[in-house]
Parts: C-alpha cells; structure tokens; sequence
C-alpha cells in the first residue's frame, strides 16, 4: 500500500493512507544504505507487518528541518520583534527557489507596528509583488485558507514570528505551542520540537522548528544567482556572468537604474560570498 509519513518519533514512522494512521518501523536494509525517511515522503508499507518497505521518489526534500515533497511555503515575516529582515527574507526564498517550492511572504504583527514602519515594509514588499511573489497578512485568514487548496504546505520564519499563532488562528483546535520573544535578544524560542504534518482546508500543512541551513554551504554561486528571477528580465551580454565585476553586466546597471532594488542585490553578492555593492 501507498501512504504518506505525517510524523517521526525515534524509530517509528506514522504513516497515514485513506483516513487511517499505521506506526511502522522501516527494513533493515534502510540502515544498511543509510536511507533516511522523512516527513513528507510517500512510502510504500505492509500494514500487516508495520514495516517502510520503500520510499516513492520526492518532489524536494531538505535535512534542516528533515522534510519532503512541498509546494508552497509561508514565509513568516514579522514587522517587530523580530525586526523585519530583508536578508533573512530573501535567504528563504533562494532556499525555496533552490529547491521548487514556491515562497509567500507572510507578514505579522502589524497591529503593533507604528504606522510609519508599515507604510515603509509594504512599499518594499511592492518590489516582491511586481516580481512576482504572492504577499499576505496573517489577518488574511480567508486568502490563507485558499492557498492551501490542495498543496502541502510548510509555514517558516524567524523564530517568534508568529508561524504556530497563524497556524492556532486557522485551526483553533491544534492549540499548538507559542513562545514570547526575547526583548533584550531580539529572538523567540524555538516551541516547535517535531515535525507534522497535519490536513487543513483541503490541503497539508507542516510545522516545524524552521529552516536552519541557511548558510548556503555546498550551493554553487550559479544555482543562487538563478534563484533571483528578476535578473532574468534583464539578459547580460556576458555568457554565464555572475553579475559582480563584469563592466557592461545588464544586472548591474539595472541595479544603477533602480529597475532591480539594490538590497537584493547586495544580498545576492553577500549569498555567493563577493562581498559589499559598489556603485
């Protein structure tokens, strides 16, 4: 039978097919090839046995946190406490890009935000709109819930940001967690401990502890340079240009002509390790 993991606890994998849910243990020979199975994947099991006996090739997959097969993230995005970060932001959605998920920037906490500093973020956020990412408020409950339609979704972001709150205000049920935000660090602590998968709204949903491989190790500078999708509105002359010290490199003028934002580009060199924009 075909199912779907939903949860890891140790060694044992609950697998969920047609409405039920089976604790299963995976075969042997998963260890001996270092197999390692992960929330998300859809595995081949004997309900009778209790046993993983293979997993069904993945759409995607990611170790920090150890998940598979999504297709859409809400990138949980606070205006304070955290403070909004445009570094932190455009990381996850290189990561995302990187690995064919589509990325939706969430924003929260706006009814404690002065208006000024909202004004300020949404007119950035005009730049990712215009570039083609979708953007939300988590008081947008009923544009959520649409989202969600039939895709599996994983909700991510800066520690204290509000992921488990927007996930209680759309089930109240799940009661999930929340931590308060350290004042003096900046930065909550971590309440999601293991990952799930759960059903909402006609779609899957994922809570996690969010992404923590964000350093961009082992990714070679091609891969993040084509994770910018507005560079590709803007053909370089130079074959394979990683946009950084060419003379006529389209990207860079661009940059100069104010048609790509400059801190997106001042990310992307900071990403491939080329140091600080120089006009």
């Amino acid at each position: 039978m075909q199912g779907q993991i939903i949860k890891i606890v140790s060694d044992l994998h609950i697998v969920s097919c047609n409405g039920e849910t089976y604790p299963c243990k995976c075969r042997g020979i998963f260890r001996k090839e270092h197999i390692t199975p992960l929330v998300g994947d859809y595995v081949l099991f004997s309900k009778e046995k209790n046993l993983i006996e293979s997993i069904v090739p993945r759409k995607n997959e990611f170790q920090r946190p150890k998940v598979s097969n999504i297709d859409q993230a809400f990138l949980i995005t606070s205006l304070v406490h955290p403070d909004f970060s445009l570094n932190l932001l455009d990381k996850l959605i290189v990561l995302m890009e990187i690995n064919k998920v589509e990325p939706i920037i969430c924003i929260t906490k706006e009814d404690i935000t002065d208006e000024e500093e909202k004004m300020r973020v949404y007119s950035i956020l005009e730049y990712y709109k215009n570039i083609g990412y979708k953007v939300v408020s988590n008081q947008d409950l009923e544009e959520i819930e649409n989202l969600l339609h039939n895709k599996t979704s994983v909700f991510t972001g800066q520690t204290g940001a509000g992921k488990s709150t927007l996930l209680n205000k759309l089930n109240p049920d799940w009661d999930l967690e929340t931590g308060e935000v350290s004042l003096a660090l900046g930065r909550g602590r971590h309440t999601t401990r293991v990952v799930e998968l759960f059903e909402l709204f006609d779609g899957k949903v994922m809570d996690t502890p969010g992404f923590s491989a964000l350093d961009f190790k082992g990714v070679s500078k091609e891969l993040i340079r084509d994770s910018f999708v507005e560079f590709r509105d803007f053909p370089c002359p130079f074959k394979d240009c990683n946009h950084t010290k060419e003379g006529e490199c389209a990207i860079k003028q661009a940059v100069l002509d104010g048609k790509i934002m400059k801190s997106r580009y001042e990310n992307y060199l900071s990403f491939i390790g080329e140091g600080n924009y120089e006009s």
